[in-house]
C-alpha cells in the first residue's frame, strides 16, 4: 500500500490503512518514545497515545513534509505531555551530577546511533535526558524547549550542558568514550 493510499484510507478511518500506517512507522516511533520513556511499558503506552492523536488530527496533515516528520512531531509532543502529566519531569532533576568535565561536541553525533550510547542516555535522569533528546536529537531551540517544558530557556541550557557533562562521564566509565588527555604545562611536563 502506497503512502498516498495508506493517507486517504486514513482518513475515512478505513482500519486496514491505520493497521498499515502504524506497522510502517511504529518501529522508528517507539525509539522515539522510547528515549524519553522510563521504561519499555511506558514507551509503548506513550507511543499508543500517540497514534490515537495521529489518527484524530490525520486530516490536518497538509503533504507539506514527510508524513513520519509529522507523526515524529506528535509523538514528542504526546511524550513531553505525558511527562508533565504524570509530574515526572520536574521532579527528577539532580544538580548534584553536574562535574568539571567538558564534552567534545565533536564526539556525539558520530557514536549516538550506537545502542550502548542510547542505554547510556537512558539512565541520566529525566530532566537532562528529555532536554538532551529534544535538544541534540530532535533539534528543537532551548526556548522552544522552555515552553514545551514550562521551563526557563536557562534552565534548558543548564540541563543541557549538564546532561552532556554527565552522559560524557557515564560513557567514560563504560570505556564507550575514551577520557580526554589532560594538557600538561611545560612545568608539570619537567616534573
Amino acid at each position: 500500500m502506497t503512502e498516498e493510499q495508506m493517507l486517504a484510507g486514513c482518513l475515512q478511518n478505513d482500519a486496514a490503512s491505520q493497521d498499515a500506517l502504524y506497522s510502517r512507522h511504529s518501529p522508528r516511533m517507539l525509539g522515539v518514545c522510547y528515549r524519553f520513556a522510563k521504561n519499555r511499558e511506558d514507551a509503548e503506552d506513550m507511543l499508543q497515545e500517540g497514534f490515537i492523536k495521529v489518527f484524530s488530527q490525520i486530516h490536518q496533515y497538509r503533504n507539506e513534509g514527510a508524513l513520519e516528520g509529522w507523526i515524529r512531531r506528535i509523538m514528542v509532543h504526546t511524550c513531553i505531555n505525558s511527562l508533565k502529566k504524570n509530574k515526572k519531569f520536574s521532579d527528577s532533576v539532580d544538580i548534584s551530577f553536574a562535574g568539571g568535565i567538558g564534552i567534545r561536541e565533536e564526539a556525539i553525533p558520530s557514536i549516538m546511533q550506537a545502542k550502548e550510547v542510547v542505554e547510556c542516555i537512558r539512565v541520566l535522569p529525566l530532566g537532562y535526558r528529555t532536554v538532551l533528546n529534544l535538544y541534540a536529537i530532535e533539534g528543537y531551540s532551548h526556548k522552544e524547549i522552555g515552553i514545551m517544558l514550562d521551563i526557563e530557556e536557562s534552565t534548558s541550557r543548564s540541563q543541557y550542558t549538564r546532561a552532556k557533562t554527565m552522559l560524557e562521564d557515564i560513557l567514560i566509565k563504560k570505556k564507550i568514550l575514551q577520557k580526554p588527555k589532560e594538557k600538561t604545562t611545560p612545568v608539570a611536563a619537567a616534573i
